[in-house]
């Protein structure tokens, strides 16, 4: 990477709290360019919390989150239009088709819509789903709906993609092609990904990881600089380890 290219995410020195109960303390770390990184943790880690803030549905007061350079308080519209998003519940309009769906994000963004369509196209095709543009979105399963969520967030070339637990609910197929996919699409586009999730079978070997647990990073580095640092044979014993059991 060259050492004058920005992190795609940075965070520093995070911190947030509800009602003075704190559900972030001190985050800080960052992502590179075609780096897939795991943010892993229990259900109350902080996640969904963490996201809300990169996605300034919460504002925060301590610490300093930049995309790309950008600082999302300073330079909120800048820095947003560089992130793509999938959140864990569906945002998607039931009663319009695929196309519809997408067509609307596009011209939200300001994509003239001869722009827009080529890449809608490339985006349902690469996840083959561009058959089944003209069908509404209720009258597709979980999965697929998934996968017009993904190429939503794609259809503006985000530099980084956040990912809120999109694998919740789905089938084991549907599930593992996803992250397939995912990861294919972080390596061949260089494109940054913060995948939330407590499901240690969607990490490859090469991902990095960042641990949160009660609102704290326990450990962050790549899968083998993790499990070095806790001195555990697997991501699972080194999870629970960190997390002191919790339920996920």
């Amino acid at each position: 990477m060259n050492i004058n290219t920005p992190s795609a995410l940075c965070i520093e020195q995070l911190s947030y709290a509800y009602s003075g109960k704190i559900a972030l303390d001190q985050v800080s770390f960052s992502i590179q360019p075609g780096e897939c990184t795991l943010l892993l943790g229990p259900n109350g880690a902080g996640k969904s919390t963490l996201f809300s803030l990169i996605t300034r549905l919460y504002d925060s007061r301590e610490g300093q989150i930049s995309l790309c350079g950008y600082d999302i308080k300073r330079q909120t519209r800048l820095a947003l239009a560089k992130l793509g998003v999938v959140f864990q519940q569906s945002t998607l309009d039931m009663d319009l088709t695929v196309m519809q769906n997408l067509l609307y994000h596009t011209a939200l963004h300001g994509i003239a819509r001869k722009v827009a369509l080529p890449r809608i196209q490339q985006e349902l095709e690469r996840l083959n789903m561009f058959e089944r543009r003209f069908e509404k979105i209720r009258q597709l399963n979980g999965g697929h709906r998934r996968r017009v969520e993904i190429a939503r967030a794609l259809l503006h070339k985000p530099a980084l993609l956040l990912l809120d637990e999109p694998t919740v609910g789905l089938d084991v197929p549907s599930r593992l092609a996803i992250v397939d996919y995912v990861h294919q699409l972080a390596m061949e586009e260089n494109l940054a990904v913060l995948w939330a999730s407590h499901l240690i079978d969607e990490i490859f070997p090469d991902d990095h990881l960042v641990v949160l647990s009660k609102g704290c990073i326990k450990a962050k580095g790549t899968v083998t600089e993790v499990l070095a640092a806790t001195e555990c044979a697997s991501i699972k014993e080194a999870f629970y380890n960190l997390t002191q059991g919790e339920s996920s």
